[in-house]
């Protein structure tokens, strides 16, 4: 870590939180846990709005508020920042926040793109600050079981793997459908799927045919894709935000020696099963119902205070972002 965020790890054994915007997915992915997280407390909320900031604030217990976003980050009080803006906004304000000297937890996907990736990687790095993508699922000890079993042998050589991440989404107002705003299947769902697929597959994969079902023009509503390997095993992914695939949150990795299937990968918390199939027979494995979201924070807590190694840095984010790129260039459509 830079000087800078050495001492502000240094200062307190608590980091202070502010979070980017009244959204929904913060209570889940941060405020809640926070609550269980001796090292977190979430201080701040800033809006465009600065009266739904203030009802957020309120039934969510959050002491202060702020009424712009650029406020927030010029609050000396305040270590980190959440960014859960709309897909669009994730670079422009990671970037503001790293200007501002704040760590930054960024949902995903991480930006728009690659190139604003690769940018955002770049000044992470040259101010040392924690920057983490906020793919909870890989905090959660089911992630790392998985990788650990293909790791050690258990089903072979790979063949093939794919992720399948479908769900209903029919308000077709929801700025997830929105092309200004970075939206689209592949960009929510999707990317759950692409970052699986590689965690699966031990490597960055080609993509090799990608086939888009639109909304309207250039934002889908689903994506499939197919993926090849360096090392020679294929991969495919799934996502929908509204298709016949109206829930599927699946994962499997299938090898010459047998085959690992995971149900809900993404919310293992809720209910999930890892079941292994080899020569030897059928074991099913259940891990920690804690959430992945309090697993996420202790990550990012570890990191900004103690300089520990976090699972989704910048540079993994590059290279998500650039499979889901290319899956949109290979579906005929322009990346966000």
């Amino acid at each position: 870590m830079s000087e800078r965020a050495s001492e502000s790890a240094s200062d307190s054994k608590t980091i202070r939180i502010g979070v980017l915007g009244a959204a929904r997915i913060a209570p889940n992915a941060l405020i809640a846990p926070a609550r269980d997280n001796a090292e977190a407390e979430v201080v701040a909320v800033a809006a465009r709005d600065r009266d739904r900031a203030s009802a957020y604030a309120s039934k969510h217990g959050i002491a202060k508020v702020h009424g712009g976003y650029e406020e927030l980050l010029a609050d000396p009080d305040i270590d980190a920042v959440y960014n859960p803006l709309p897909n669009a906004l994730h670079a422009r304000w990671t970037l503001a926040a790293l200007d501002a000297g704040k760590h930054v937890l960024c949902e995903k996907p991480f930006t728009s793109n690659a190139d604003e990736a690769k940018t955002v990687a770049e000044a992470a790095d040259r101010s040392g600050l924690v920057v983490m993508e906020a793919f909870h699922y890989r905090y959660h000890p089911l992630a790392q079981r998985v990788a650990d079993i293909i790791a050690g042998g258990e089903i072979g050589t790979l063949r093939h793997v794919q992720a399948a991440l479908c769900f209903p989404l029919p308000k077709f107002s929801d700025i997830r459908y929105n092309r200004d705003l970075a939206g689209g299947a592949m960009m929510d769902a999707g990317c759950y799927a692409s970052h699986m697929v590689r965690l699966l597959g031990g490597g960055e994969p080609d993509v090799v045919s990608a086939r888009a079902k639109l909304h309207k023009p250039d934002v889908d509503r689903a994506m499939k894709a197919a993926l090849v390997f360096p090392q020679g095993h294929t991969g495919a992914l799934t996502a929908s935000l509204w298709s016949r695939d109206l829930l599927k949150i699946t994962a499997s990795a299938v090898g010459d020696k047998g085959r690992i299937t995971v149900l809900n990968f993404v919310m293992p918390q809720a209910y999930h099963r890892l079941t292994v199939r080899t020569a030897e027979g059928k074991r099913v494995e259940q891990l920690s119902k804690r959430p992945s979201y309090s697993y996420q924070l202790d990550a990012f807590c570890g990191a900004v205070l103690r300089g520990e190694p976090i699972l989704t840095p910048p540079a993994d984010s590059i290279r998500n972002m650039t499979v889901i790129d290319e899956i949109y260039r290979k579906a005929g459509l322009s990346p966000r």
